[in-house]
């Protein structure tokens, strides 16, 4: 295992971090509203609307950790399957660092624009890892057939 291996899993494991983080902090939230009685479970049993704005932000911060990051994890295991560049590397730690600074304003500020600045600056990085990796499949294809 080469260290560009090890900085790919480095960066695997951070992103799931940041997501059971986001789900700790969830619960950090929730259980003392469900226990002190200001929620009930029966109001949230089948709706979001019950929960106050604050949990909300990072409920929402936490389901988005299962959107572009879904792409991330299968750019990086056919990264670390074609044996990851440096510029993989690279591109998946930008992805990262972005849904981490993402997330600190959707649970902070939560000011869109600067959100959105953040979520498209990690789009970006994951759509050059996207075409980088198809470029160097199509390579390894006519590799192949040669």
């Amino acid at each position: 295992m080469t260290a560009n291996h090890l900085l790919i899993l480095a960066a695997l494991w951070l992103q799931g971090a940041l997501a059971l983080g986001l789900l700790w902090r969830m619960g950090a939230i929730r259980l003392p509203l469900v226990t002190s009685g200001k929620v009930s479970i029966g109001a949230v049993a089948l709706s979001r609307e019950p929960w106050p704005d604050r949990e909300k932000q990072v409920s929402n911060a936490f389901d988005n950790q299962f959107q572009l990051p879904v792409l991330f994890f299968v750019g990086a295991g056919a990264a670390l399957f074609l044996g990851p560049l440096l510029l993989e590397v690279v591109l998946a730690w930008l992805f990262v660092l972005s849904r981490i600074v993402h997330a600190a304003i959707h649970i902070t500020s939560n000011h869109v624009v600067r959100r959105f600045w953040a979520y498209s600056f990690g789009y970006v990085a994951l759509v050059v890892l996207w075409l980088d990796l198809a470029v160097r499949l199509v390579l390894a294809a006519f590799h192949v057939g040669a």
